[in-house]
């Protein structure tokens, strides 16, 4: 191993991002097997890193959402000084985000270009209409700036590693039978309630895929919990269960790849799923499946694009939040139909 071969990369701060980022790690493998890539990530993200065989360590930088905390960015660029990286690629796009490579002297450091980060960053690149996707622009920082941007390829698709360990442990603990169907329905989204499909909806369709002899798990933070509370008792089956805050977000990763299909808004846990293998069904409604669409090839998107959408606002700005509440749970449904004909497969193992 020399210098050469070492990259540092701060990573995103959020759940969805990080996995997606996943697609620039395998890029670097690609180009050369040899490189070793260390992660600057928030505590939450270092088990998902090690879920990811790219990753040769992640390096922890405990500083709150939007705190500046310059003192522990230098203590730790010093520290990462004796690793001699050759290059850095700084994924967020905030001027704090790039101290630590600067503070680690590390000669080549990448970004695009962002709030007063000329001189930390040396390497900076200008935003492209063509990158519009956030996985695109992730990809754009391994390449070289005059390389053109392409379509991502199936083989840089994140895919996080599943530990059957600990499935196990989970299914026990949580009275899982492995021989029963399971769907798992994240109804959460930490950006906004614009990003939410309403509850009643989730909890129609629980009701409709436990009628069917399928299990239902509900997934997400502690914070969701009263979320998953409300889906459970309006959809009133046994088969429905409530696991928000009961789990950990490796272990979601473990549950999802068990599962036969899950349905999600768009947030983090749809990348966690894409990235799991599971066949998803991504229901939108302010942000766009064209900027952050579910990187697998076993998904069915579930978007109305009305007049006012995309939006990307956190709470409707007219509102009426027509782009979800107008979405049927028959037409979830079907999408779950299209993904059980298109893959040959019966997600959930129900018929529509």
């Amino acid at each position: 191993m020399t210098a050469a071969d070492k990259v540092l990369v701060v990573g995103p701060s959020w759940v969805g991002d990080m996995v997606m980022a996943q697609a620039l790690y395998r890029l670097l493998k690609e180009r050369n097997s040899a490189t070793e890539i260390h992660v600057v990530a928030p505590p939450w993200s270092l088990p998902v890193l090690e879920r990811m065989p790219e990753v040769a360590r992640g390096i922890e930088l405990a500083v709150g959402h939007g705190e500046l905390a310059l003192g522990r960015r230098r203590a730790l660029g010093m520290q990462l000084r004796g690793e001699r990286y050759a290059r850095a690629i700084v994924l967020p796009r905030s001027a704090k985000a790039a101290l630590v490579p600067w503070f680690a002297r590390v000669p080549r450091r990448t970004g695009f270009r962002g709030e007063w980060r000329f001189g930390l960053l040396n390497d900076i690149r200008a935003p492209d209409a063509s990158l519009d996707q956030t996985v695109k622009r992730f990809v754009a920082l391994g390449r070289e700036r005059d390389e053109p941007v392409e379509p991502l390829p199936a083989e840089l698709y994140p895919r996080l590693g599943v530990s059957a360990a600990n499935l196990e442990r989970l299914r026990a603990e949580h009275a899982l039978d492995a021989r029963d169907p399971l769907v798992a329905l994240m109804p959460g989204a930490e950006y906004g309630v614009a990003k939410r499909w309403p509850a009643a909806r989730f909890a129609e369709l629980a009701a409709w895929l436990a009628g069917a002899g399928t299990n239902v798990t509900v997934l997400g933070s502690a914070k969701e919990r009263p979320l998953g509370d409300e889906i459970v008792a309006a959809a009133g089956k046994p088969r429905v269960r409530n696991l928000c805050g009961e789990t950990s977000l490796v272990d979601v990763i473990d549950l999802l790849a068990a599962a036969d299909a899950a349905v999600s808004n768009d947030s983090g846990l749809l990348h966690v799923a894409a990235a799991s293998g599971t066949p998803v069904v991504a229901i939108y409604g302010s942000s766009s499946p064209k900027v952050t669409p579910p990187l697998t090839q076993a998904a069915a998107v579930v978007y109305l694009g009305i007049e006012c959408s995309p939006c990307f606002q956190r709470e409707c700005p007219l509102g009426h939040l027509r782009c979800l509440t107008e979405i049927s749970v028959e037409r979830v449904e079907a999408a779950l139909a299209q993904l059980r004909r298109s893959r040959g497969a019966r997600p959930g193992r129900v018929d529509a």
